[in-house]
């Protein structure tokens, strides 16, 4: 009975989240109606920006800190959706609507979870915190509020996981890399070509493979994705753009690759556009993993990414609902995914000690 009065809230706040458009950066309207819900249930919050939080009342420094997060922006629409994005429609057990499965269920959930948990004894304190901007990972998300929240020892980020534990994430690194030559004419052989200045690097990105290669995550994979360069048929190009898509695994950190491509792709120029998504990862043997493990749920490592890249603390990802239906039309959560989420989330942390 308690879980379905605390799913019948969550739903209410879903459906109220899908109808106001949070596309990234533009988050300021679905902050503002978790705000009044959370006054509704009487929870005193923190706000910067578009990120909010709460913090339990009986809050205790000597005890270790647990906090539960999932974020509140989604993607633009793609055009292939057949009904209105921004209209909650349950259909049975389906309700529809974009942001509905990444990453509304995992947030009403674990905040439904947050306000059970604060009626029973804790060995721990209890955050919860809602975050903008992650489908972007923008400098007013999750890395804006880090610095006004209290330490944390663990997270639970609500990602869309088919309520199985994702113990480790890849990182991203997106870099810019820049090939020079000389135009001239191409009929007269004159100049220096830049594309054929980069080819020997770009083969060399294509057939190199790391050594390392996790369990979980995979191998380091590099990508070109993008290639741009020449303004004729005529004309030799002096200049060469390409991008190079780095997924990163536990192994290798992002500023060490960077100096290590440098020094191999030694006729090309690179710039990296951040450091800061870097590769996460959780032991098995931490007690919420082992919690996992004991109700017969499957770690795994997770391709995809999410502000756990941008947490200097421990965490898992673990959340109601499909990867493969985010950022795909007609985007819908199943009522019974947020009924389980809430009853897992629950099991997992009551008596749990750190």
């Amino acid at each position: 009975m308690e879980t379905s009065y605390y799913t019948n809230d969550a739903i209410t706040l879903l459906k109220d989240l899908i109808a106001i458009p949070s596309i990234s950066r533009s988050e300021e309207k679905a902050a503002d109606k978790l705000a009044e819900y959370l006054n509704l249930w009487h929870l005193p919050f923190g706000r910067e920006g578009n990120n909010l939080w709460v913090g339990c009342p009986d809050w205790d420094n000597n005890r270790p800190t647990i906090m539960l997060n999932a974020h509140i922006d989604t993607v633009k629409p793609v055009s292939s959706w057949t009904r209105d994005p921004f209209q909650p429609m349950q259909e049975g057990d389906v309700l529809y609507g974009l942001g509905a499965n990444d990453c509304g269920g995992g947030l009403v959930a674990l905040l439904q979870t947050y306000r059970i948990m604060l009626n029973r004894p804790r060995k721990y304190n209890l955050l919860w915190v809602a975050s903008a901007e992650e489908e972007v990972s923008g400098d007013n998300g999750f890395s804006r509020v880090l610095h006004k929240l209290p330490n944390i020892d663990v997270a639970i980020v609500g990602e869309p996981t088919g309520m199985q534990p994702a113990i480790a994430e890849k990182g991203l690194m997106v870099i810019d890399g820049y090939a020079h030559g000389k135009s001239g004419h191409a009929a007269r052989n004159e100049g220096v070509n830049a594309i054929y200045e980069a080819l020997d690097d770009l083969v060399w990105l294509r057939d190199y493979r790391f050594r390392k290669v996790s369990p979980l995550l995979g191998p380091t994979k590099m990508t070109v994705t993008v290639v741009e360069g020449g303004t004729q048929h005529n004309v030799i190009p002096d200049t060469l753009h390409f991008i190079i898509d780095v997924r990163t695994n536990e192994f290798y950190q992002n500023e060490y690759l960077f100096e290590f491509l440098r020094k191999k792709m030694s006729k090309c120029e690179l710039r990296a556009r951040s450091f800061r998504l870097h590769s996460s990862s959780i032991p098995e043997d931490h007690p919420l993993v082992r919690r996992c493990t004991e109700r017969g749920m499957t770690p795994f490592g997770s391709p995809t990414l999410s502000d756990q890249a941008l947490m200097p603390f421990l965490s898992l990802k673990l959340g109601p609902g499909e990867s493969s239906r985010s950022h795909s039309a007609d985007e819908f959560i199943k009522i019974s995914e947020i009924h389980q989420a809430i009853d897992t989330y629950v099991s997992l942390l009551d008596g749990l000690t750190l």
